[in-house]
């Protein structure tokens, strides 16, 4: 039996004595595509900030590799392999594209600030080879043409995929997406459902995402975890979620009733 990549084990997150997470576990294998889902205060996005290091579970612990990740800073835990995106874009817009992909290496040069400052044949020689690795990031998401256009020229719906190639091009084992489809238009979505696929046959990474567009996140994850009030309520196979009587209840029913409302 293949041992999870990531695990989530017994977490619980507590906001001013309200439970935001209660006793949640998870397992993730290697290459598997994950679904996050449930309505809105679920715990969804607190359960990538704890998985990320930005908010330490106050019981609980999460293990990446098999070693636990709890306590340390989140740009030690992305050195170990844990890419991250947000729900809001998070490209620098006085950047082009391919600075603002360059902007994922640089925690991987070694020249330091000493060496940019003076320009130095390290410095310069560290700078082309990420220049180069941003390139061929952005090759792979079909935007070489962007490479140098403002970040902020950008669809949202772009910002979002080059944040995904962003996460990318530092060899993460594992990548947390944030709602990644917002934005997108629905003839972008079948391309972006091949992305994902493409991320994690070519890529080799596992991905895990919050995902609110219900068709995407049935048609391309492997396994669906769904929360409502801090706990897990189903686990399973996109199929077994979607026939789940507590998920009609407390998720799909109310996203099916909000499209075709009483008359």
């Amino acid at each position: 039996m293949t041992a999870p990549l990531l695990s989530v084990r017994d977490v619980s997150v507590s906001f001013g004595g309200v439970k935001v997470l209660d006793g949640i576990n998870l397992d993730v294998k290697p290459g598997e595509i994950r679904g996050l889902i449930g309505p809105n205060g679920a715990g969804k996005t607190t359960m990538l900030n704890v998985i990320s290091g930005i908010h330490p579970p106050h019981h609980g612990d999460v293990l990446l590799d098999g070693a636990s990740i709890v306590g340390r800073k989140p740009s030690d835990i992305a050195r170990l392999g844990l890419g991250r995106t947000f729900q809001t874009s998070q490209l620098f817009r006085g950047m082009t594209v391919l600075e603002n992909l360059m902007t994922g290496l640089h925690h991987r040069t070694s020249s330091g600030l000493l060496a940019a400052c003076f320009n130095t044949r390290r410095h310069q020689e560290e700078e082309e080879a990420t220049k180069e690795e941003a390139r061929q990031a952005l090759e792979f998401i079909g935007m070489s043409a962007f490479a140098d256009r403002p970040g902020s020229a950008l669809s949202f719906g772009q910002q979002r995929v080059i944040e995904i190639a962003r996460t990318l091009i530092g060899s993460p084992k594992v990548v947390l997406l944030d709602e990644p489809a917002v934005g997108l238009s629905l003839n972008r979505l079948a391309e972006f459902d091949l992305l994902l696929r493409r991320i994690r046959d070519e890529k080799g990474v596992t991905l895990i995402l919050i995902e609110h567009v219900i068709r995407l996140v049935m048609d391309v994850c492997d396994q669906v975890t769904v929360l409502s009030s801090g706990r897990r309520i189903a686990e399973g196979s996109p199929d077994t979620v979607r026939n789940d009587a507590q998920v009609i209840e407390a998720y799909l029913g109310k996203e099916l009733r909000a499209r075709h409302p009483a008359s």
